[in-house]
């Protein structure tokens, strides 16, 4: 069943068609789980090449990602430019009987289903790839106070940091005397 989100590939006639499309961030917000949001919305522009039942698809996505730092919590914008060259076969092609080797080519192959390619989850998947291992607001984000939870960013806190064991309390005292 085709939708605006999806790429119908029986649309596409010539063995080469441009495809330019915007979605909303809202698109966006079941897929990302948490991870990541979108600010405002997502740019595709693909040029679609089609040989037989293949599809190579290459071209960029582009985006204003909201992101949480690690470090403080706070929110962050992240923009993101995302360059794609995949190939997409029929899924019927992937089905196999045996164990493969996967080879590195396979990286970077697809499998639609129904003469669809679903562009919401090929966005998400190519966000996902590029989202930074410890996202960080500012190269030298300070982060939370151990003590307080104060953003170190934001204020000065005056906590101690030096953790002393309770336990020891009675040692301490008998070293004083």
């Amino acid at each position: 069943m085709p939708t605006l989100t999806n790429l119908d590939l029986q649309d596409i006639q010539e063995a080469r068609q441009r495809v330019c499309r915007t979605f909303p961030g809202t698109a966006f917000s079941s897929q990302a789980e948490g991870q990541y949001g979108v600010s405002d919305t997502v740019t595709i522009d693909l040029d679609v090449r089609k040989d037989g039942r293949k599809f190579r698809l290459v071209g960029a996505f582009e985006a204003q990602l909201e992101l949480g730092c690690c470090r403080c919590l706070e929110a962050f914008s992240w923009p993101v430019s995302v360059d794609v060259d995949l190939l997409y076969l029929p899924a019927s092609d992937g089905m196999g009987e045996r164990d493969v080797q996967i080879e590195e080519s396979d990286l970077s192959t697809a499998f639609y289903h129904d003469e669809q390619i679903d562009l919401v989850q090929l966005v998400d998947e190519q966000f996902q790839l590029t989202l930074p291992m410890k996202p960080l607001c500012r190269r030298d984000c300070r982060g939370l106070c151990a003590v307080c939870g104060g953003n170190r960013n934001a204020t000065e806190c005056k906590c101690v940091e030096i953790w002393e064991d309770p336990r020891l309390d009675v040692l301490r005292s008998l070293l004083k005397q």
